[in-house]
């Protein structure tokens, strides 16, 4: 298992449970905090393009499933035309469990914390 610490006011850590890096299949585990309230999301990676800097991660355990019927996360990294860096863009799918679920704004919020972290994260995982 590898295990990474992250930033305390956000993600605090990941833990690799099952697979090798840069591969369709691995399993990862997030520890992380959203409204104050510490949080667990179990996710799966499903699709990765390392031509696009794409990756597509299904969740699948942890404290969203309690409120969606599924959720997908696609990152992307889009290098800068000048300068240093890259541009991310997070696409979040959903289906809420019920009509009265909100929008997982919070999910949003706490990405953009982490962006970051986006240049490690896509080496590591």
């Amino acid at each position: 298992m590898v295990q990474a610490t992250m930033h305390p006011d956000n993600l605090q850590k990941c833990d690799v449970l099952e697979g090798e890096p840069g591969k369709v299949g691995r399993i990862i585990s997030w520890n992380y905090v959203t409204d104050g309230q510490p949080k667990v999301m179990k996710e799966r990676i499903e699709a990765l393009e390392p031509e696009k800097n794409l990756m597509v991660a299904r969740v699948i355990g942890g404290d969203l499933m309690k409120e969606f019927k599924n959720f997908f996360l696609t990152i992307q990294a889009t290098p800068k035309q000048r300068g240093p860096g890259s541009v991310v863009k997070c696409h979040l799918k959903y289906e809420r469990i019920d009509k009265k679920v909100a929008d997982p704004e919070d999910i949003l919020v706490l990405f953009v914390n982490a962006s970051t972290w986006t240049k490690m994260l896509s080496s590591e995982f």
